[in-house]
């Protein structure tokens, strides 16, 4: 049988999905595939949060949690997230110099990243870009793509019945390898960059000079050369280059500095 007569099995109704489930970033304006919907994304976001507010250790530095609740109600304040539900938590973690933002609003800082960010316009940098990742529904685009890449997999599974288990097996090896270099690791870098540009934006309009971010990726990248972090291999990670990031945000500094000058 012709393998592109065995994608007839897929369901009508998941091909009507996906003509209908388009959507447009804010501020970018880029195209983007949703299967998930908001209210489907924001209940995980919800329930993981809780999840990590139980098991990881939360920080009882007073003014580090004074810090985070004054930068990231500012940031929330011009970010365009609806029926969001903001919510700034510090962990006690300082061996992860890492922060994250969930679905719905669930703003996560591990203390890790505090020597780092330095001050407040250090991390505002930091909360605009994760506050981006949410406002750009990049969790629901990412498991949009999971599924499309699963069910690519089913289709290649069906179309090779009748193969040798060997050929099958070599087959589905080939087809995640190449999903994965060639569609995910790519599309990740793509989103890491959009909350870079976001992010951005949103510090600026909060209040924070936009050049700051420039000095924070500055001292994060100095911070992973002294703590062996190696040098990058691209195509291989999830996030882009710390130059090609700091290319990025100087190119986009004059539009950020009419925001941040704006009365």
């Amino acid at each position: 049988m012709d393998i592109l007569a065995k994608f007839q099995f897929v369901p009508v109704a998941l091909t009507f999905t996906l003509l209908v489930s388009c959507a447009t970033v804010p501020e970018t304006g880029r195209s983007q595939l949703l299967l998930v919907s908001a209210a489907q994304e924001t209940q995980l976001g919800f329930q993981e949060f809780e999840k990590l507010k139980k098991t990881v250790p939360l920080s009882r530095d007073a003014v580090a949690n004074t810090q985070l609740q004054r930068v990231g109600q500012r940031i929330a304040a011009v970010a365009q997230l609806p029926n969001a539900r903001w919510e700034f938590v510090l962990f006690d973690k300082p061996d992860v110099p890492n922060a994250f933002c969930l679905p719905g609003g669930k703003v996560g800082i591990y203390s890790g990243i505090l020597p780092i960010t330095r001050d407040d316009a250090g991390l505002a940098t930091v909360i605009g870009h994760e506050v981006a990742h949410a406002v750009a529904r990049h969790g629901a685009e990412r498991m949009s793509q999971g599924i499309l890449i699963q069910l690519g997999g089913q289709i290649l599974d069906q179309a090779t019945v009748g193969r040798s288990a060997a050929a099958r097996t070599a087959l589905q090896q080939a087809y995640g390898i190449g999903s994965t270099l060639g569609v995910a690791l790519p599309h990740s870098r793509a989103q890491e960059l959009e909350a870079d540009r976001l992010g951005l934006l949103y510090m600026a309009r909060a209040g924070y000079p936009p050049r700051e971010a420039l000095t924070f990726w500055q001292r994060f990248s100095e911070y992973k050369v002294k703590h062996g972090g190696g040098k990058q291999i691209e195509f291989l990670s999830t996030h882009p280059l710390d130059s090609q990031r700091m290319r990025q945000l100087e190119n986009l500094l004059p539009q950020a500095e009419m925001e941040y000058r704006k009365p």
